[in-house]
C-alpha cells in the first residue's frame, strides 16, 4: 500500500493505525508536497518524516518537488479559502502522483496520510481519491481515524515522540491568508540575501531538528524547549548620500520610528553620530576590529555577515543597553554632508524553540 504522506505529525499516527488495521500490507511511505513553501519548510517537513518512518521501520520515498507545476495548477485560486477550491486541485495534483506512483510499483492500494488532519475535508479528501483511484485501475482507502478521540491521540503520541509541529497547512497562499487574519509578520517568507539565518526562521528550525536526530544517533539526552523573546526582521534599509545609495549594513535590531530620516553625522573616530533619531555609523574598519573579521568592502560584508549572534556581539560593544534599538549602520568609511536613511523594520514578540 502506497501512503501519501504530509507531515510527521500526521502521518507517524496515521501509519501505526494502519499497520495495525491492514497487518499483511506493506506500508511504502510517499512524501509527495511541492504545495510546501518555501523550500526549507519542505526540508524540515522532511527530515522529521525521515525521523518518523525510521522509527517506524517504514520505507519512505521522496517525491519531486515541482513547485513550478503546483503554482500553475492552482493558478486563479490564490485567494480562495481553506477547504476551498484551491485544497480540491492541491489534493487532486498530490493524489494523481500518488496514484502513478503507487501503479508504476505494482501496488493496488494507496491513501494519504491528510485523512487524519483536523484541518481537512474528509469528504473532499475521498472524492478527490475514489476518482483517482478509478482512473487508474486502484483502490483508494479513506479511514477515519479521527473520530473516536482519534484527534486527541495524535496530539499525545506526537508530543510523546517529540515530532516537529508545523502551525500552518502548507502553501504560501494558506500561510499568508492565516498571517493575516492573526495580525502577524510573515516571517516564514523572507529571506535575506546574505542568507544569514535569522531568529525563528524555518532555516533556524532546520538547524535545531538536524541537531536533534545527530544527538539522538549518539544516544545522547536532549530537551526543545520553547522561550518568548524579542525577534526582528529588516524588510529594507538603506543609505543615500550625495543623491547616491551607498553600501550599508544594517546591524540586528536597528529600528527607525518613521522609517525615513535625513541629517548630518558628527564622527568620533571610527563612530559616528546621527543628529536625530539616535542612528550610530560606524565604519568598516571599526566593524572588522569588533567582530574579529576581515572585511575588504561593506558589499563583501552584506552578502556574507557573520552569524546573527555574532553580530549581536558587536552592537552589544557599541551600545551597553541591551534593549537599545537605536539604528546601526556599517558604511565603508568616514563621510560627512547630508544623509538620509531608510530603515523598514519590524521588532516584535516571538516564541522559539531551543535545544538544551
Amino acid at each position: 500500500m502506497v501512503v501519501h504522506i504530509c507531515c510527521a505529525v500526521d502521518s507517524h499516527y496515521f501509519l501505526q493505525k494502519l499497520r495495525n488495521e491492514y497487518p499483511d500490507e506493506k506500508l511504502i511511505g510517499f512524501f509527495y508536497d511541492p504545495n510546501i513553501h518555501p523550500y526549507s519548510e519542505y526540508q524540515l517537513r522532511l527530515l522529521d518524516v525521515k525521523r518518523s518512518c525510521n522509527m517506524l521501520d517504514i520505507e519512505l520515498i521522496e517525491g519531486e518537488y515541482d513547485t513550478t507545476g503546483w503554482l500553475e495548477a492552482v493558478r486563479g485560486l490564490e485567494n480562495e479559502p481553506e477547504k476551498g477550491a484551491r485544497c480540491s486541485v492541491c489534493f487532486d495534483n498530490r493524489f494523481e502522483v500518488t496514484a502513478k506512483k503507487a501503479h508504476e510499483l505494482g501496488e493496488k492500494i494507496f491513501t494519504s496520510t491528510l485523512l487524519t488532519s483536523p484541518k481537512k475535508s474528509l469528504t473532499q479528501l475521498k472524492n478527490s481519491g475514489d476518482a483517482l483511484a478509478k482512473l487508474y485501475g486502484l483502490q483508494f482507502i479513506a479511514p477515519d481515524y479521527r473520530s473516536k478521540q482519534g484527534t486527541q491521540e495524535q496530539n499525545i503520541l506526537a508530543k510523546q515522540d517529540r515530532l516537529y509541529r508545523q502551525d500552518y497547512c502548507g502553501c504560501l497562499f494558506g500561510l499568508t491568508k492565516q498571517r493575516e487574519y492573526q495580525d502577524k509578520l510573515t516571517d516564514e517568507l523572507f529571506s535575506p540575501i546574505s542568507k544569514q539565518i535569522q531568529p525563528e526562521s524555518i532555516e533556524d528550525r532546520l538547524q535545531v531538528y538536524e541537531k536533534r536526530w545527530e544527538l539522538e544517533e549518539q544516544n545522547k539526552t536532549y530537551i526543545i524547549r520553547k522561550e518568548r523573546f524579542l525577534n526582528w526582521r529588516l524588510l529594507r534599509g538603506y543609505v543615500i548620500h550625495a543623491n547616491i545609495i551607498i553600501p550599508s549594513h544594517f546591524l540586528p535590531y536597528s529600528a527607525l520610528k518613521k522609517g525615513y530620516s535625513r541629517g548630518k553625522i558628527t564622527w568620533d573616530g571610527d563612530v559616528g553620530y546621527f543628529d536625530r533619531d539616535e542612528i550610530i555609523f560606524i565604519s568598516l574598519g571599526h566593524y572588522n576590529k569588533l567582530a574579529s573579521t576581515n572585511y575588504n568592502s561593506v558589499n563583501e560584508l552584506m552578502f556574507y555577515p557573520p552569524s546573527f549572534e555574532n553580530e549581536i556581539k558587536v552592537r552589544q560593544n557599541i551600545t551597553a543597553n541591551p534593549y537599545n534599538l537605536s539604528s546601526i549602520i556599517v558604511i565603508d568609511s568616514v563621510l560627512n554632508g547630508k544623509f538620509e536613511i531608510i530603515c523598514d523594520s519590524k521588532v516584535y514578540q516571538d516564541t522559539r524553540e531551543i535545544l538544551c
